[in-house]
């Protein structure tokens, strides 16, 4: 995929998305306040940082349709993906804390208004679905707005959680499914979450991608026409949508430069058409260096 085939993702939508996390979040902490939940109160904070998340995805988003440049010769794509990394990290540690959190609760049960817990929480519900609608169409161009988006998606569920804890608050006394219902929130951002931060982690550990096997590619290419050796071999991504790749390959004869230009448009094509990957670097070598290590170590 190259990246003019990106469709371009609407920074308007990520800040409307940022207000409405920030509104919940101010109502739910005056809410959870007043109420005394616990569960109110990390659905507040999990907004909060969400809020936070999805404005770090706008400013990366607005940064990274920066232009190249003679010291950013890549540009500025990979920001998004130090935004989303962040974004995933400050979430797995809020969840590991309001664990924590919870299980004290649980230990110690403390009286909880349920009513005011059931109204701010549906407040809360009917503004991340907004949120959420918001963001779902880009969530599918870019890793940084899915990030942005799997938040809302979890403040939604948080919400519905918190609702059917607030009814059983009210109805019944049972205080101590206001700790239950924050630690099963907290696990499930931490599940939904860790694929994210692995993901980005990946990237800018410059990572071979998932479903790219060096070896077999190394080997299609070998078996073009006058190709002897591949070597050094590299792949990694600039971001989640352009996959970079780069190789010596050893010829079986000394050719001019207009003889090995056929050779390379026949890789090209192999990696483009066969793999997808979009941007390619190739070194010809012939009888060059004894080091014929597939990956260079």
């Amino acid at each position: 995929m190259h990246d003019h085939d990106l469709q371009p993702i609407k920074s308007s939508r990520l800040l409307w998305a940022t207000l409405l996390n920030f509104s919940i979040a101010l109502v739910e902490v005056i809410g959870g306040i007043f109420s005394n939940s616990l569960a109110l109160l990390s659905d507040a904070f999990h907004n909060l940082g969400d809020g936070l998340a999805v404005f770090l995805a706008y400013l990366a988003n607005l940064i990274g349709k920066r232009p190249s440049n003679e010291r950013k010769t890549f540009g500025y794509k990979r920001i998004e993906i130090l935004a989303a990394f962040l974004n995933a990290l400050f979430l797995i540690i809020l969840s590991l804390f309001l664990i924590y959190e919870a299980v004290r609760r649980f230990i110690d049960p403390q009286e909880v208004q349920g009513k005011v817990m059931l109204y701010v929480a549906v407040i809360g519900l009917f503004a991340n679905i907004a949120a959420a609608l918001i963001l779902r169409r880009d969530s599918k161009k870019n890793i940084n707005v899915k990030a942005a988006y799997l938040h809302l998606i979890g403040d939604t569920l948080s919400s519905v959680a918190v609702i059917i804890g607030a009814v059983m608050i009210f109805y019944f006394n049972l205080y101590w499914v206001d700790s239950v219902i924050t630690l099963l929130i907290s696990i499930y951002i931490i599940k939904e979450t860790w694929t994210i931060f692995r993901q980005t982690v990946d990237i800018l550990m410059q990572s071979t991608p998932v479903g790219l096997n060096l070896r077999e590619i190394a080997s299609d290419i070998e078996k073009i026409p006058r190709v002897e050796n591949v070597h050094h071999v590299h792949a990694w991504s600039l971001d989640d949508h352009s996959v970079h790749f780069e190789c010596h390959v050893e010829l079986d004869g000394n050719y001019r430069a207009g003889e090995s230009e056929k050779v390379h448009s026949d890789i090209t094509a192999l990696l483009q058409e066969k793999y997808h990957i979009s941007h390619i670097t190739i070194q010809f070598e012939y009888k060059w260096s004894d080091d014929k290590e597939m990956i260079h170590r």
